[in-house]
């Protein structure tokens, strides 16, 4: 007869524990089973940490014992200390984790199904933009006889000249980076689990090589193509590669130092060179529909909101101001 495998207590909130093992079990199926997106596992699991500590600061003694009004109390705090999106992604966390429950018939309903999140639009992105000159900028100033400076300019590159999300970037595998038709193309894992190819521009195309060839990538077609440093071997010429794929925070840090020592003081971001070449591609005649395609938006309305073209009338439009 089969039993349920009871569950290390320390490794789960005290509402969770306190439930018994079938709430246990069903709790971390929710994790494990229910959500395949890692950074969607992610953001949600600190969202419903977040909240089940907080309930238990409230003397709240197990899940079967949360109520609409500790949702909604909980949603207004984390309104007031975070951005509204942030607030909604916590929302939609605990009523995926409650319906999770009720569905495997641990609670009787849903308490964060009547509760409504803070109001947010946007028509424009928030996501910091570089000009085509910064860009190119950045890209010239990486010094590229180490292996660090052939992987940065590439991963640059490819953010910027295929509009791909960084975390499609960073889990490429060297064969992603392929001949067809006498030219190279890419192909990127998007959510999802959907698969985007398109050729390269014909700058990435050169950068792509220059670190495959220079890096010697091209006898480990199964490795990650984006590859941290080993510790101890530096940034320098000595600097070797491991077989580790980088992290969207291990992109993030490369960013940043790269955007400081080429003297860009846009705080910049994993998601600005996606900006930065939608931008780029609508100022030069590029089409909405065409540009929604390459950055495998399933809506122009998406695709949008990274075209930051207004921005520059707005500036035009303060400068009228002469006082």
């Amino acid at each position: 007869m089969n039993q349920l495998v009871p569950l290390s207590p320390p490794a789960l909130p005290s509402l969770i524990s306190a439930a018994g093992d079938r709430a246990a079990l069903r709790f971390v199926e929710f994790f494990a089973a229910n959500i395949r997106n890692r950074n969607t596992r992610r953001a949600y699991g600190h969202a419903v940490f977040d909240f089940l500590t907080w309930c238990s600061t409230l003397g709240v003694t197990s899940i079967a014992a949360v109520q609409t009004l500790h949702v909604a109390s909980w949603v207004e705090l984390r309104t007031c200390e975070h951005s509204a999106p942030t607030a909604k992604q916590g929302l939609a966390a605990l009523r995926h984790l409650f319906d999770w429950l009720v569905v495997g018939q641990i609670l009787p309903v849903n308490p964060a199904e009547a509760v409504r999140g803070p109001a947010y639009s946007v028509k424009v992105g928030k996501t910091p933009v570089l000009d085509a000159a910064e860009a190119r900028t950045l890209l010239d100033c990486i010094d590229t006889t180490t292996p660090a400076g052939l992987r940065d300019r590439a991963l640059i590159a490819l953010e910027v000249y295929s509009f791909a999300r960084v975390s499609a970037a960073v889990g490429m595998r060297v064969e992603d980076v392929y001949v067809q038709k006498h030219r190279l193309w890419v192909r990127l894992h998007e959510k999802g689990g959907k698969e985007h190819t398109l050729p390269c521009h014909h700058t990435l195309e050169e950068y792509l090589r220059a670190y495959i060839d220079g890096c010697g990538l091209a006898d480990d077609p199964k490795g990650p193509l984006f590859r941290t440093i080993a510790r101890g071997t530096g940034h320098g010429s000595k600097a070797q590669l491991t077989r580790t794929a980088m992290r969207r925070e291990d992109a993030y840090a490369m960013i940043r130092r790269r955007g400081a020592a080429a003297g860009i003081e846009t705080r910049i971001g994993n998601h600005t060179f996606r900006a930065t070449g939608i931008t780029t591609y609508m100022k030069n005649g590029g089409a909405l529909e065409d540009a929604a395609a390459i950055a495998n938006h399933s809506s122009t309305r998406t695709t949008q909101l990274y075209d930051r073209r207004r921005d520059e009338i707005h500036l035009d439009e303060i400068e009228r101001i002469r006082i």
